[in-house]
Formats: C-alpha cells, sequence, structure tokens
C-alpha cells in the first residue's frame, strides 16, 4: 500500500481542521501520519460549516492594493514594515527575498481547498426533496468560492487577459481535487479565466435569487452575477460584463443613501450594510490598508482632492489627521480592514462603463447619476451630463477610482486600462529616490513565491524587470 492511499481521508481531514494551505504545505507535515481520531466532514451540515469559516473563507490578497496608486507612505513608516510590503510598495523585482508563506498565495489556495473538500463531498450525498436545496446552495457556495479565489490569484501572479495571447500566457494552477500530492502546474491565462467563468456560472444556477440580509459571507446568485460581471470587466469584454451587471442588478439594486451615515464615525459602515452583496475584506496581515490604526497610510492628494465639495465621499470614506493628512476610515467590511467584496455601486458602474463603451450615453449616465445623488449633500446633486461618450466613459471612470478606492480593484483597473492604451504611470518618492512603474510593465504581475516553486520544480516564475 503506498503512502498516498494510507493518509488520503486523515491527511484530507487534517488540512480541512488545521487550515494548512495547499501551496504551502511543507514535507515535514507530510512525513507524519494525521491523528486517527478526527471526524470526516461528511454530512451537509458538516460542508456548510467549512464554507461559513470566516477565518479562512473571506480574506483576499492585499499586494495588489499596496502596489497600486490610491496611498502614499513616508519613509520613516516604510522602513518599519515587513520586507514583502516595502518591496510591493516599490515594485521591486524580488518581493519576496527568499521568504515564503506568502499568505496572498497560501490564502486564496487554502479555500480552493476547503471548496473542493466540500464540491467532492457533496458528491458522495444522494439528493431528494428533504435535501436539494441545502445541497444546491452548498454546491453554488463552494464552485462560487472557488472562482473567486481563483480570480484573486490570477489578477496578481497571471497576466492581464488578452484575447490575442491568453492560450499561451501562463496563468495559475488550476487545483480541482483535494489531493494535495498532486504537483502543482500553471494553466494558461485562457483556461484560468475560462475555469473561473464557468464555476461562477454554474454557482449562479445553483444560488439563491435573495441576498442573504443576516448572513452576507454566503454567496448568491446576485452575488455570482456580480462576480461575472467583475471578471468580464478585467478581460475587457464589456458587452459581457455589462449583460452580467445588469443582471445582477435586476435582482438586487440596493445603494445606501449616505446622507443617513454618520461622516463622524470611524466605522461608518456595518458588516451588513444593504450595499454589499458579498461579504469580504482584506488579509489582515498588512500594516499599511488598516485604516485608522496606521495613520501613516496617507491618500494619494490627487485621488482625494478629486471629491467635489458637496460629496459626501471624502469625509465618510477619509478622515483627517493631526497633520492634516487624510487617512483611511473602516468600510463596508464593518472593521478596519477594506472591504473587498461585492456591491451594487460596483455593479452599478460596471454597467455605467459597459454602456459608455457600447455609446449608450442616456443609459450610462442614468447609471452614473443614480449612484452619485446617493452620494452627494441632499439638495446640491445636479446630474452630471457629458458632451460625448467619450467624456461619459472617462467621468464614469474618475468616479469608479473615487467610489471603489481601497476595494482591491484599483490594481486590476491599471492592468486592463493600460491594456487599451490609457498609458498610466505610477511614481514612488521614497527618501529622495524616485520609483516608477510603467505601462504594461512586467512588474504588473507579481512573482510566484520561492517555497512554492521549490516544491512545484516544473513551474516557471514570472519574469520581472
Amino acid at each position: 500500500m503506498n503512502m498516498r492511499s494510507v493518509l488520503s481521508p486523515f491527511l484530507l481531514v487534517t488540512l480541512v481542521l488545521t487550515g494548512l494551505a495547499v501551496g504551502g504545505c511543507r514535507k515535514a507535515f507530510l512525513s507524519k501520519l494525521p491523528s486517527t481520531d478526527l471526524v470526516v466532514p461528511s454530512t451537509l451540515s458538516d460542508f456548510q460549516a467549512l464554507l461559513d469559516n470566516d477565518a479562512v473563507m473571506s480574506g483576499t490578497p492585499v499586494l495588489g492594493e499596496l502596489s497600486a496608486d490610491n496611498f502614499y507612505l513616508p519613509y520613516t513608516f516604510w522602513e518599519t514594515l515587513d520586507t514583502r510590503e516595502q518591496n510591493a510598495y516599490v515594485w521591486a523585482k524580488d518581493i519576496y527575498q527568499g521568504q515564503g508563506l506568502v499568505d496572498d498565495w497560501d490564502i486564496p489556495y487554502k479555500q480552493v481547498f476547503y471548496a473542493n473538500v466540500v464540491l467532492e463531498g457533496l458528491s458522495g450525498i444522494t439528493v431528494d426533496n428533504t435535501n436539494r436545496q441545502q445541497w444546491q446552495n452548498e454546491e453554488g457556495s463552494a464552485l462560487f468560492l472557488r472562482a473567486y479565489a481563483f480570480f484573486n490569484l490570477a489578477q496578481l501572479f497571471a497576466p492581464v487577459y488578452d484575447s490575442l495571447t491568453a492560450g499561451t500566457d501562463p496563468g495559475i494552477p488550476l487545483r480541482l481535487h483535494s489531493d494535495i500530492t498532486t504537483p502543482s502546474i500553471r494553466a494558461s491565462v485562457k483556461d484560468t479565466y475560462t475555469q473561473i467563468l464557468s464555476d461562477l456560472q454554474q454557482a449562479s444556477a445553483l444560488l439563491p435569487a435573495g441576498v442573504p440580509a443576516a448572513n452576507r459571507n454566503r454567496p448568491s446568485k446576485p452575488a455570482a452575477l456580480a462576480m461575472l460581471a467583475r471578471v468580464y470587466l478585467s478581460m475587457r469584454a464589456y458587452s459581457l460584463a455589462g449583460l452580467y451587471a445588469d443582471s445582477c442588478l435586476q435582482l438586487y439594486s440596493t445603494l445606501i443613501d449616505y446622507n443617513t451615515v454618520s461622516p463622524q464615525a470611524y466605522l461608518p459602515f456595518t458588516r451588513l450594510n444593504p450595499e454589499a452583496i458579498y461579504q469580504s475584506s482584506f488579509l489582515t496581515y498588512t500594516h499599511v490598508l488598516a485604516a485608522l490604526a496606521f495613520p501613516s497610510c496617507i491618500i494619494d492628494s490627487n485621488l482625494y482632492r478629486s471629491y467635489a465639495p458637496n460629496d459626501l465621499r471624502s469625509s465618510i470614506f477619509y478622515l483627517i489627521n493631526t497633520n492634516g493628512q487624510p487617512n483611511m476610515k473602516g468600510g463596508y467590511s464593518g472593521t478596519i480592514y477594506p472591504f473587498s467584496g461585492l456591491a451594487a455601486d460596483e455593479v452599478y458602474l460596471v454597467r455605467a462603463e459597459c454602456a459608455a463603451r457600447q455609446g449608450d450615453t442616456t443609459r450610462a449616465l442614468q447609471d452614473l447619476n443614480t449612484l452619485l445623488k446617493n452620494r452627494w449633500l441632499q439638495g446640491t446633486f445636479t446630474p452630471v451630463t457629458a458632451a460625448s461618450p467619450a467624456a461619459v466613459l472617462d467621468t464614469i471612470l474618475a468616479e469608479r477610482r473615487k467610489e471603489l478606492a481601497f476595494r482591491g480593484l484599483r490594481w486590476t483597473d491599471l492592468r486592463r486600462l493600460n491594456m487599451e492604451g490609457r498609458n498610466i504611470t505610477l511614481i514612488r518618492l521614497l527618501n529622495g529616490a524616485n520609483f516608477q512603474l510603467n505601462p504594461r510593465s512586467l512588474n504588473y504581475v507579481l512573482p510566484i513565491p520561492p517555497d512554492v516553486l521549490a516544491y512545484n520544480p516544473k513551474m516557471n516564475q514570472n519574469p520581472r524587470q
């Protein structure tokens, strides 16, 4: 009997219960037989508990946001950061400098592992009229969560989607089974996105049509549709992105009137706020993106100045510190860690952008104004107008940055917008040194962590410059 057949059921359970990452499993662990007093998850309740484990399932990567242009850091604060945070901030060629156990890789693959455990376990349950709805909800949730993790990984570790080269560009490993003994190999970018879209489309057919008001960490049909819109937008497949955004808004379109939100509150929103469709937030290891806990993370001056005087977002999203500089407040996560999930405001902006790109300026402005009238001081908002489709698109993109700052979306937007010639150059000034990230730079794709490469010798590293 080989070691794989001995370890299979117990190794699976040990991983589930101890939370070891797929990308971070160590040979030392694999050389030990797990305890035999653990219980294999086998019921619908067991599988739901795995999916509801927010400690694993609700965190999203931060290195993209750390590399984006929504903030800047004083040198004295930058010096105190972890090596990875320092290097991501200045787009260094070698971000990790030999360090492994990179949460931005390990945690999403841990989420993929949990989802695969559930999908495999559900296949062994007999479905009848008494459990069909719960079974479908859990199947759809696991597919959604796997796609969510794969997409977040692709935004960091794979090139931006380009229909001309996606078939040969290296994507991410697509782990579709819970067996961790299978070596990881990189799929193409095309296959990566095909898998993400397939999982989300299947999920949308299985999940309930209503957003669960008290459990916004649970996926729903609107969440799957919103995610399909986000994915297609990142691919610059704008007609499909607009279609799925519209389908989502047909089911769920609630916006918060910011006139009802306290501008004095440090945490202005609750986790169960009605605008959120699916709840997730940044991984908590960062010493930068933790709202008021680190006032040395200073909002980019161009971004902060872009809010008009009667735009309530400037006082609800940000706080002026004792040095007269703007800092983040808590967002839709209801905590100091920024919200990275799905919300109706994003979906309105996706539908608006896609309408503008298709020349439907009337519908684009209608969606934009529906959002903005809920963001301005009551009685002061004048609907936006524009002279041309290009001007409408520019306005929507500007509002997208203001509305969705620190949501984990800016890095993806920079990648796709530079692909179509927006030529956005990022510049950091740090202790007299100038760092620059040019449009379409190789450094828009992060390196794969060194420990992952060590355990997967056939996996190629991403080139950096």
